[in-house]
């Protein structure tokens, strides 16, 4: 098993690129509009992940080995942006990014409880709820 310091690394830098992203993305909804910033966004994702693909090989052919459900990832992509650049110019960078983590935290506990996904189950237990309350209150007291 890995290193938790490498996993809680890894796991710092994408929050650290969720911050970095989000407010980008709002920059240019605010001054191109929100579909033109999805698109952007994720045509700079296809571009950053193309030249890897090409060099290392790919296996993009057996994209219909998959689940068909989920495809809709890049669809949840969609509301991701959409949300951020809505809520920041309303809430500031903190409140969307908190808020935007509560949503996380709930979705995530719901499909470790069901173990849905391929996930392995962990049942919801009382830790786990005071922690989600916890964290909800934080999102009130940080956009109140």
């Amino acid at each position: 098993m890995q290193s938790i310091l490498i996993i809680l690394s890894i796991g710092l830098l994408g929050g650290m690129a969720i911050g970095l992203q989000s407010p980008m993305s709002s920059i240019i909804s605010q001054k191109l509009g929100v579909m033109e910033s999805i698109f952007i966004v994720h045509a700079g994702g296809a571009l950053a992940v193309l030249i890897p693909m090409l060099v290392g090989g790919t296996r993009l052919g057996q994209w219909r080995s998959v689940p068909w459900y989920t495809l809709l990832a890049g669809a949840f992509g969609l509301i991701v942006i959409f949300s951020m650049s809505y809520m920041i110019p309303r809430i500031g960078i903190a409140g969307a990014l908190i808020t935007l983590m509560a949503g996380q935290l709930l979705v995530g506990s719901i499909l470790d409880n069901y173990g849905w996904l391929g996930v392995i189950p962990r049942p919801m237990d009382l830790t786990r709820i005071i922690g989600l309350a916890v964290v909800m209150f934080g999102v009130w007291l940080t956009v109140k």
